[in-house]
């Protein structure tokens, strides 16, 4: 069968791009085609996305000096970084054409025998702050199915749940991420499996083949998402005491002045290596954290200060490594007490079959 899919693939960063390939390589392998519905929108394209972040900054946006220094710093960056993105899509997806509105999707919808949803924070916010039903399948009356999509958060507010219990229920089969979405999900009457995120649903062996070697041996890599001066800081010093060189990977060209050696926005390829051969990974990437268990990276995990943390706590807790979440930022010791993988290691293998078993049984039901 045909099964078109859905997701937040086009962002520029890691994860997106690489759950996507994993997500088409898992379909791919049960025997189906799979075609990336290539739903970008206008407000969220890498030339229009920082004037659609900074409308939701009034601050900032009504302030002519403000929002022209912001988009001078930030726009460049977002463009080369897109621009890289956008090639390795091309690369790498199937995609359909390309849409940029809903009105397009609904007019002319991707044909397919199944319509999924895929997985990351599909199910949350936009850019702007608003939320898209184009991500909820509202363009097509055909068999739709939802795998490791996430709400991004813990909580909805009354309104939200109306809004979700509204187009989740036509869904035949859903399957989400976290175990907080399973338990959303459950207040508003509708059953859902916890499955793994699409990248672990690949093994090392698999992921190999994307390798691209880099010429650093030994070093502690810190790789961030979100704005943290702290998590820096512990990996300055995780790095001093193991006497290893920092080394920083970003696709965001303003995290140069943070701490670490920069390596901006490598081929899919070099991150995955930098991951893999790391004496030791500080992150708070929900990805970062999947390819270190992945690949038996060493890892300190650093909570983001926001509501996305649960995606983090839920892998964590599901493998039995939660003592690798970072307490205090003044205990470097935890970094020096080596990982025993093993347990975690036979969970993803049972996961990864209990996983595929289901994605395999909601599109062929």
């Amino acid at each position: 069968m045909k099964v078109a899919v859905i997701t937040r693939h086009a962002i520029s960063n890691y994860g997106s791009l690489l759950q996507a390939i994993a997500t088409q390589e898992a379909i791919e392998r049960l025997g189906h085609s799979c075609e990336i519905i290539d739903y970008v929108r206008s407000d969220e394209s890498y030339l229009q996305q920082e004037i659609t972040l900074l409308k939701t900054k009034p601050n900032w946006y009504n302030n002519p000096i403000k929002r022209g220094i912001y988009l001078a710093v930030r726009q460049p960056e977002s463009i080369i970084a897109g621009k890289k993105f956008e090639k390795e899509r091309k690369e790498y997806l199937k995609m359909s054409p390309s849409f940029n509105t809903l009105s397009q999707l609904m007019k002319h919808p991707p044909e397919a025998d199944v319509y999924m949803t895929g997985s990351d924070q599909v199910w949350g916010p936009v850019a702007n702050g608003t939320y898209d039903p184009s991500y909820c399948l509202c363009f097509t009356k055909g068999k739709k199915i939802a795998y490791a999509a996430s709400f991004g958060q813990e909580r909805l507010d009354e309104k939200r749940q109306l809004y979700y219990k509204k187009w989740l229920g036509k869904y035949q089969h859903i399957a989400v991420r976290e175990d907080s979405a399973v338990e959303l999900l459950g207040e508003m009457g509708i059953s859902a499996n916890q499955v793994l995120d699409p990248t672990l649903l690949l093994n090392e062996k698999y992921w190999e083949q994307y390798f691209i070697p880099i010429k650093e041996k030994k070093y502690v890599l810190v790789y961030q998402l979100h704005n943290d001066n702290e998590l820096g800081e512990y990996a300055k010093k995780v790095a001093r005491k193991k006497r290893l060189p920092l080394i920083r990977i970003s696709a965001s060209l303003h995290q140069i002045s943070r701490e670490g050696k920069f390596r901006h926005n490598p081929q899919i390829g070099k991150f995955l290596s930098y991951i893999k051969n790391a004496d030791c990974m500080i992150t708070d990437s929900f990805h970062g954290t999947a390819f270190a268990l992945n690949f038996n990276t060493p890892f300190i995990e650093v909570l983001p200060n926001n509501k996305t943390g649960g995606r983090n706590l839920s892998i964590l807790k599901l493998t039995g490594l939660s003592n690798q979440i970072l307490k205090d930022t003044r205990d470097v010791s935890l970094a020096m007490i080596p990982i025993d993988f093993t347990n975690a290691n036979k969970i993803l293998r049972r996961k990864r079959e209990e996983s595929l078993h289901i994605l395999k049984t909601m599109i062929e039901d």
